[in-house]
């Protein structure tokens, strides 16, 4: 090992501590006091299905809405780029007339309303409750993988940074306001994902080079293997920014939260990876005997 060339990551650990409980704590605060803009699929509300005559822009359909007073309207394309779905808080029943009385005025063609439904506040609590389970269960599932294939303390770092990742996700949409809906709540549970596979990566090397450097500290291997996993780490993580950069400023008002999570999420989870895993290893004080497979007792034949 070329001491020169390793990064010093570990030298920066108590910064990125205080870093990552500031992030933490921020972000728990907002949730309190801001809570979460939840979207129709967990608050409830109206889904309007609209027919067109020609395609239109989904943009001006916003605007539209937006000066008639309906600021919180979601609007996206289904089946056709005729076919329109705008989704409103609330349960008026002749919410849907009005809506279409306003876009019938601002277009030049005719706006047929095919369908009014009201979503239930009954049907957002299930779906909000099965949701954190999920996560919840996703974590279970992950402490226990991990600690099967490599050791405890490895299980409690990556649950650990992944209970990192989504509160400073969540955190972020508590600040922006942006809508929180099943979009969101998927997008959560992807970055729950790949900030696995990426802690995966960085313990595999951990182990590996922990078995190999007999006489170097433990954060001396957890730099070194840190380094070595460095380019992987970049090059995935560019990649995938670049693709949901796109996905944020093309794809439309339908996946601009969707994209929004999933871009915070890989930053925090690159990291996390680094800063939150690692660091949680070096505190449980982990070591080249805890990654030693069990010694096999030798039987004694006491027969003459």
């Amino acid at each position: 090992m070329n001491n020169e060339r390793v990064i010093q990551f570990m030298s920066a650990r108590v910064l990125a501590v205080f870093f990552s409980l500031a992030l933490i704590i921020g972000s728990i605060g907002t949730l309190v006091i801001n809570n979460l803009q939840y979207g129709l699929d967990f608050t409830g509300g109206t889904l309007i299905e609209l027919g067109y005559e020609q395609p239109v822009r989904l943009d001006d359909i916003r605007e539209q809405l937006k000066q008639a007073g309906y600021d919180q309207a979601t609007v996206q394309e289904y089946g056709s780029a005729t076919d329109i779905l705008v989704r409103l808080p609330g349960d008026d029943p002749k919410q849907g007339d009005k809506v279409a009385g306003v876009l019938s005025k601002a277009s030049t063609g005719n706006v047929e309303l095919h369908r009014v439904e009201f979503v239930g506040p009954q049907v957002g609590e299930e779906l909000r409750e099965k949701g954190g389970l999920a996560m919840l269960l996703a974590l279970a599932v992950v402490l226990i993988y991990i600690a099967l294939r490599f050791q405890l303390k490895f299980a409690l770092g990556a649950v650990l940074a992944l209970v990192h990742d989504v509160i400073i996700t969540l955190g972020f949409f508590a600040v922006t306001g942006f809508t929180f809906d099943l979009t969101v709540l998927a997008a959560i549970l992807a970055v729950i994902g790949y900030s696995l596979n990426d802690t995966i990566v960085v313990s595999d090397r951990i182990r590996e080079n922990f078995r190999v450097m007999h006489s170097a500290t433990p954060i001396e291997v957890i730099n070194y293997s840190l380094t070595q996993t460095l380019g992987r780490t970049l090059i995935t993580s560019i990649t995938t920014l670049l693709v949901l950069a796109a996905l944020a400023i093309f794809a439309g008002e339908s996946l601009r939260s969707f994209s929004l999570a999933l871009i915070v999420g890989v930053v925090i989870g690159t990291y996390s990876s680094i800063y939150v895993a690692a660091n949680v290893l070096i505190a449980m004080k982990v070591s080249r005997e805890d990654l030693l497979p069990p010694e096999k007792e030798e039987v004694v034949d006491d027969m003459p």
